[in-house]
């Protein structure tokens, strides 16, 4: 059995003493052998997941993103405000977070819900997910919209929605005149039905 965590933008390997790690190759990838396999010369590669890293000006004075469990996908954004905002019925609110940042080229920050507050309180962000461009310089700005039926008020440091940073692929576009069949063909917006 093999356990990676993460602490500190750094990478543990964690291995039981039936184990033996035998090279590094570099940060994404290492051989591990077991016992059978140290006599069999049979190793198993094991990818690690890359770190990527993202710069980022906290000009709030809450606390900086970070993950809060180990598997955590996204990271929590708080709103950074002088004064409270009461968000009516169906109203959207832009909110501050007082967050800029610098992306590696080739990622891109999603900005979603939490779904806390969208089941109790019916507030989504609105363009979900938002996203944020890896040349994108100013505020991370949060898109609020109130879906309940009652005000709902925005208090500086609530969490407010979360940030997952993704990679992405950039294509080509090429013009043509027709496209290949499928099996699917032009059907959509609930063509299948519901049941």
């Amino acid at each position: 059995m093999v356990t990676f965590s993460q602490r500190n933008h750094k990478m543990a390997i964690y291995w039981l003493d039936w184990l033996s790690l035998v090279q590094n190759f570099n940060s994404k990838t290492a051989v591990i052998l077991s016992g059978a396999e140290v006599r069999n010369s049979q190793p198993k590669i094991v990818s690690l997941p890359p770190m990527a890293t993202v710069k980022i000006i906290n000009r709030s004075n809450n606390p900086a993103p970070a993950y809060a469990t180990a598997d955590a996908a996204g990271v929590d954004l708080r709103a950074n405000l002088e004064a409270p905002v009461v968000l009516q019925p169906l109203e959207r609110r832009l909110i501050p977070t007082g967050l800029f940042m610098e992306l590696p080229s080739g990622y891109e920050a999603q900005v979603r819900p939490r779904s806390g507050l969208a089941y109790k309180s019916g507030i989504t962000v609105l363009n979900s997910p938002g996203t944020i461009d890896a040349d994108y310089r100013g505020d991370v700005g949060v898109i609020l919209v109130n879906l309940s039926n009652e005000p709902f008020t925005v208090n500086h440091g609530d969490r407010i929605a979360q940030m997952v940073i993704a990679e992405y692929t950039r294509v080509t576009f090429e013009l043509t005149e027709e496209l290949a069949e499928s099996e699917r063909g032009a059907g959509g917006f609930g063509h299948t039905g519901v049941k």
